[in-house]
């Protein structure tokens, strides 16, 4: 697989991203939002993307805009890396324990982009940044990388613990769903394309 490189620049943002897909979980995540990068950092090293994410974008407006377009760039740039998917497992879902929180976790690479996001976060976290913010990430991400994805909380009372247990979710979930699959020598879909 080749490294991906993308550049995308608004009036809001002006983003510089790297992605390898079957990389080693190496990083270097700057978007002015130390919160956000935390997260981006257990994306690839938990989906073991090597992943640089350089975002300089309007943060004294809010985190919004940042958070978004880094889930556009992030998603088109896998939606390149992936190609037509030919021997990848396709689907993946797992429950992740973060302390007293329990996340689950579901995605399909379908080519079909759908988010069902029912994480009851709410307000702003210690950070600063406002925590119903990274449902725009997962969203943003889903609609330009055209997969499905489920997120919930199933409980948990730490706002951070709850979102770092989505985030490393969505990473492993990735992580297994493009692993090659030694039976599937074609497009896993009787539809022969995703």
């Amino acid at each position: 697989m080749a490294v991906i490189e993308e550049k995308r620049t608004t009036k809001e943002t002006d983003i510089d991203l790297s992605l390898d897909l079957y990389g080693k979980g190496i990083y270097a995540n700057q978007t002015g939002l130390p919160f956000f990068d935390h997260m981006l950092d257990l994306v690839a090293k938990h989906a073991l993307f090597d992943m640089t994410v350089s975002c300089k974008g309007d943060i004294q407006v809010d985190s919004h805009h940042t958070v978004e377009d880094v889930g556009i760039v992030l998603g088109g740039a896998f939606k390149k890396a992936l190609g037509d998917a030919r021997g990848i497992k396709r689907y993946a879902s797992l429950m992740l324990p973060m302390d007293e929180t329990l996340a689950s976790v579901a995605l399909d690479i379908s080519g079909r982009p759908y988010l069902k996001y029912d994480v009851p976060v709410k307000g702003k976290m210690e950070s600063g940044m406002d925590a119903q913010v990274f449902e725009e990430f997962f969203r943003a991400f889903a609609m330009s990388a055209g997969l499905t994805l489920h997120i919930s909380v199933l409980y948990g009372e730490n706002t951070h613990h709850m979102l770092e247990a989505c985030f490393k979710g969505f990473a492993r979930c990735l992580r297994y769903a493009l692993e090659k699959d030694p039976r599937e020598t074609g497009i896993p879909s009787s539809k022969g394309i995703l």
